[in-house]
């Protein structure tokens, strides 16, 4: 039965894709290009191998093809998913700008026009040109299509064959492609250049006063993959480092992929330095890649892995549980076996990948869940998504007792690009009551 829903809405998903790809076309290479030349010939096959590239870069890992394939395929495929939202965006909405000039340069043509159309006129023609059987309320055939093709307008100027509808198609789609790239552009370069660090004060009502000014540095979502290497996690490493905290946090989505494949890209996590080590629990995309792989992994590269387990630190006890994605091999989230006898009396920081399991956190008496997961979007409309399926989308919200921070990640998963949404790796700085 699961299997046919998803067969279901993967049909669908593809037919969808499939018109949208269809309308780009008309909009942006039949209604701009001549029939037949370069142009059209070129923009026609891209239209077939764009989407054939998107659809290797989204199962190309999941079909074990080589490593270097799934690079190759990624960078385009992923890239032409973004540039598609984007660019079908921008090209609704010049479609109201469209019918307006197209409406307006209708009109201005007049009678003269409508006879090039084949349409009646008002009036017989008139001079010594008009023909002996020309009279009231007859006009011309009408001209055969590659006569009306050819016929340059005002519009086109100049003579040079450019129909006053192809003149508006190639302004509106060039504009429309223009800030489809730009955005695109723009966000790749943010996901690129890496994350910045946002500082954020968390004040705690059991926090000792001889805690007061901790500071966690957190960081979820890296996304280690065919796309982003071993360059992208010595940015994050060296970024973290900088900002000298006493304990990190890696919540979760480390990687898209095994260990063979990206071992040496999450090497560079051996450099992390923390007074009290960095500490890591699973997304839910290790489970997709091999969860028990990349816990011993992690653990070999210096990182403590909490499998619903909890540390007494001095001040505060540090929890983590497993990620709900977990469940489907049995190694779901445990919060009783992480936080099931502890002393309530101690501050509890919850280390959780997703920010959905902040109920059982306040039923547990968390004072603070650290969280990553939604991307905050990534893509903007992205966020009004993703608010539909989590409490929290960016940010620091309370529930109840218990805080919650999300972090939007350092990362990106598919296309490497954030628009609204830029990758942040977090020093929340704990605050007692009692300073």
């Amino acid at each position: 039965m699961r299997i046919a829903v998803f067969a279901a809405v993967a049909l669908l998903v593809l037919g969808l894709l499939a018109l949208v790809h269809r309308w780009l076309w008309i909009r942006l290479v039949r209604d701009t290009t001549r029939p037949g030349g370069p142009a059209r010939r070129v923009g026609t096959a891209l239209a077939f191998a764009l989407p054939l590239l998107s659809l290797a870069a989204l199962t190309a890992g999941r079909a074990g093809a080589p490593f270097l394939l799934q690079q190759v395929v990624s960078w385009p495929g992923y890239l032409w998913l973004a540039v598609l939202l984007y660019l079908t965006l921008a090209v609704l909405v010049t479609e109201p700008v469209r019918a307006l000039l197209l409406r307006r340069s209708g009109a201005a043509a007049g009678p003269e026009l409508r006879v090039r159309a084949g349409a009646p006129v008002e009036a017989p023609p008139q001079g010594p040109d008009a023909g002996p059987d020309a009279g009231p309320g007859t006009a011309p055939a009408a001209a055969p299509p590659a006569a009306r093709e050819a016929e340059a307008t005002a519009a086109g100027g100049g003579g040079d064959g450019v129909t006053r509808r192809r003149f508006v198609a190639r302004s509106l789609g060039g504009a429309a492609a223009a800030a489809a790239l730009g955005t695109v552009g723009l966000g790749t370069y943010g996901v690129l250049r890496g994350p910045r660090v946002k500082h954020v004060r968390v004040p705690l009502a059991k926090l000792p006063r001889a805690a007061h000014g901790y500071r966690i540095a957190v960081v979820s979502d890296i996304h280690l993959g065919p796309v982003l290497g071993r360059d992208h996690t010595t940015r994050i490493v060296e970024t973290i480092n900088r900002t000298q905290p006493d304990l990190i946090a890696v919540v979760g989505d480390l990687v898209d992929g095994n260990v063979h494949d990206l071992g040496p890209a999450a090497e560079p996590l051996r450099w992390l330095r923390a007074r009290h080590g960095s500490y890591f629990v699973t997304g839910n995309h290790e489970y997709f890649s091999g969860a028990q792989q990349w816990i011993d992994e992690v653990r070999e590269l210096g990182l403590t892995p909490l499998e619903n387990a909890r540390r007494a630190l001095p001040h505060f006890d540090l929890a983590g549980v497993n990620d709900v994605q977990g469940e489907s091999e049995g190694h779901g989230p445990d919060f009783r076996a992480a936080l099931g006898d502890r002393d309530r009396a101690r501050t509890a920081v919850l280390l959780a990948h997703q920010p959905v399991v902040i109920h059982d956190a306040v039923r547990h008496g968390v004072d603070l869940q650290l969280s990553g997961h939604t991307h905050g979007g990534q893509l903007w409309p992205g966020n009004y998504l993703a608010e539909l399926a989590n409490p929290t989308v960016a940010g620091l919200e309370r529930c109840g007792d218990t805080q919650l921070y999300v972090s939007r990640g350092a990362g990106a998963w598919g296309p490497p690009v954030r628009i609204g949404a830029p990758s942040d790796i977090t020093v929340v700085e704990l605050a007692s009551y009692q300073a």
